[in-house]
């Protein structure tokens, strides 16, 4: 059975070194494992989407909220799925710098990511419409 899980967390380490091993070592567990999904980060906040079977995803979202390299974790958004949304990424990765504000603003009070203050769903529509509109790097 795939299960698709959305949660938000604030990086205890922005520094891009930080973000960038946190998708290296995503691309290289996920293939394995069956998981795909997209990372989306700006403001030192994460909102990421992970796919795969229920208990591989389980213990993946596990695993997530005891990272000492992530606090705040916030489960946002969780269902079966009958076919992937993210299937062509191990772990996408979202270029914030590339992306219009006016997308942002569409989905929130401000033109910032804050997962926190809109719903799953209001979260998961943002990563669709920027996977739509090529926002989405990193295809490894």
């Amino acid at each position: 059975m795939l299960v698709r899980l959305l949660y938000a967390s604030r990086a205890v380490d922005p520094s891009a070194e930080a973000i960038d091993g946190i998708l290296h070592e995503c691309r290289s567990r996920n293939p394995n494992s069956g998981v795909t999904g997209v990372l989306c980060y700006g403001g030192g906040i994460f909102l990421q989407a992970i796919e795969g079977g229920r208990m591989v995803i389980s213990e993946l979202y596990n695993q997530i909220q005891r990272d000492k390299r992530h606090k705040e974790v916030v489960l946002l958004h969780y269902e079966e799925i009958s076919e992937r949304r993210f299937g062509g990424w191990t772990m996408g990765e979202v270029n914030m710098n590339r992306i219009n504000a006016s997308i942002l603003l569409k989905y929130a009070e401000k033109p910032e990511l804050d997962p926190y203050s809109v719903s799953g769903k209001v979260s998961l529509a943002l990563l669709e419409e920027l996977m739509a509109t090529a926002s989405v790097i990193g295809r490894a």
